[in-house]
């Protein structure tokens, strides 16, 4: 596909062409993949400047620049599109070159603190089972069909996300589900992308340091309802909500369109009852659908999410009987209360909980099936929302037998400082502090004994750590299985 540099133009008021009006056959903001014919984005971060990249997109065939720059003087025999503001003129020109690719499938988007991803792997599994050809973007993976892509952030940029929709396109994707961050949402990331399902998860303290305050990370989440209730091209929009969550009220006054709210504690027009939660697995009945679930996930938490994939697959006109299939066959997400099997005589379990409620919500399952002691390593990261971690250190105290605290990803932070902090929250609670990860889970291994539970939290599916002047290699689930094999080996010896 080719747009004239002048059809782009037109869509932003007081853009301003210097030099020919090219053809352009491409969109990127990374100089690295440019190819011939691309308009090259200069993206202004926190850390980099994209107009210091230009000789290099240029040498890889970019043919114009988008900037925001007043004064902007391109290379020779390069154009330049000059506009007042990036993430706006973004939010308008990149979908359209791909000519709202978003619009040739079911788009299902999932928003909320905890749950999203969850969600999405059920939701899947569902529309697989159904027969349908399925897309996935999320915080573990890009999944087109079976090609696996890896992912950045949650939500990709406009840039990414409408290429990547429109590679699904092409490809014949027929349903795609997606988790939206309130990032994406704040910075207009998911523009041009009609919805046609939107699911509310829950809203818990997370993301102050991007947001500022609760009223604005709920803020950024309503947008995504407000998104799903506008008319455009597509009918049958629906919002799934969750009712026992306290954000309830203000995510419905957004939603004008039809909604099915699903809960356990509150009336809903979706409701789990007769729950029976156990360490490998639960059991729940759906009302008024009638339908007895037996589960390979567990916790309360996976009831919530299973209410909500259950509400958006039958707002999709997915069968009962394939949506109780699909739910009963689905095994685990990585990372995501994720058992770490072996000959132990106790269970081993990473997640990704890096949430004051996302700890409490794994603590609690853990509570209720626990047989011994619960066991705690946790930390928090680095240059993010510093106030949850004394909630998260109290959290732990108050709901574990034993904490070890320790890094997370620190980045450029010093993880001393990060345990101090959480600390606070810990009190005169007994504890260990182990800065290094690896000897904090070697730890917890060591101290296990029969029927006891470790919970190693934080980082879930995460292969990295990201540490001040490097990122390293480290998988919880790794280092787990080699310290069970070396405490087996004492008890051999």
């Amino acid at each position: 596909m080719t747009k004239k540099l002048s059809e782009l133009a037109l869509l932003i008021p007081e853009a301003e062409i210097i030099g020919e009006d090219v053809s352009i056959g491409g969109i990127e903001h990374d100089s690295r993949k440019v190819e011939e014919k691309n308009l090259f984005v200069c993206m202004d971060g926190a850390h980099v400047d994209g107009h210091n990249f230009i000789p290099q997109a240029v040498s890889r065939g970019a043919v114009a620049i988008l900037t925001t720059r007043k004064n902007f003087t391109p290379p020779e025999n390069i154009s330049a599109l000059i506009v007042p503001d990036m993430l706006n003129a973004l939010a308008v020109i990149v979908p359209y070159f791909y000519d709202y690719p978003a619009r040739a499938m079911r788009v299902i988007g999932i928003t909320g603190t905890n749950g999203k991803t969850t969600t999405t792997y059920l939701l899947r599994e569902i529309f697989k089972g159904a027969g349908l050809s399925v897309g996935l973007i999320g915080t573990i993976q890009i999944l087109i069909g079976e090609e696996t892509f890896p992912v950045r952030n949650t939500t990709p940029n406009v840039i990414d996300l409408q290429h990547l929709l429109a590679k699904m396109r092409d490809k014949k994707i027929q349903v795609v589900v997606m988790e939206v961050s309130s990032h994406a949402l704040a910075e207009h990331r998911v523009a041009g992308v009609e919805f046609d399902t939107a699911i509310f998860t829950n809203l818990t303290q997370d993301h102050l340091d991007f947001h500022g305050t609760m009223e604005n990370y709920l803020r950024a989440k309503t947008k995504l309802f407000d998104t799903v209730s506008r008319h455009g091209r597509k009918q049958n929009k629906t919002a799934i909500v969750n009712v026992d969550d306290v954000a309830n009220e203000e995510i419905l006054r957004h939603c004008r369109c039809k909604t099915i709210t699903y809960g356990v504690k509150n009336p809903a027009d979706l409701h789990a009852s007769e729950l029976d939660i156990r360490a490998d697995g639960m059991h729940l009945f759906l009302v008024p659908s009638s339908l007895f679930l037996s589960l390979h996930v567990t916790g309360l938490f996976n009831v919530y999410n299973v209410l909500a994939a259950f509400g958006a697959a039958t707002a999709e006109n997915i069968r009962p009987d394939v949506i109780k299939r699909a739910l009963e066959n689905f095994k685990s997400v990585p990372g995501r209360f994720e058992r770490i099997f072996s000959n132990a005589p106790f269970e081993v379990i990473v997640d990704y909980a890096h949430t004051p409620d996302g700890v409490k919500n794994v603590l609690e399952t853990a509570r209720q099936i626990v047989k011994g002691k619960i066991i705690t390593v946790f930390g928090c990261g680095g240059d993010r929302d510093n106030s949850k971690r004394p909630i998260m250190g109290k959290l732990a105290a108050a709901l574990s037998d034993i904490v070890i605290a320790t890094s997370d990803n620190p980045r450029t932070e010093d993880p001393e400082k990060i345990l101090d902090e959480i600390e606070t929250g810990i009190g005169d609670k007994i504890h260990e502090r182990i800065v290094d990860r690896r000897a904090a889970i070697f730890r917890a291994i060591e101290l296990a004994q029969a029927g006891d539970i470790v919970l190693i939290l934080g980082k879930g599916h995460e292969t990295y750590q990201i540490l001040k002047d490097k990122t390293i290699h480290f998988d919880d689930r790794e280092v787990a299985q080699e310290a069970i094999t070396e405490v087996n080996s004492k008890w051999i010896n």
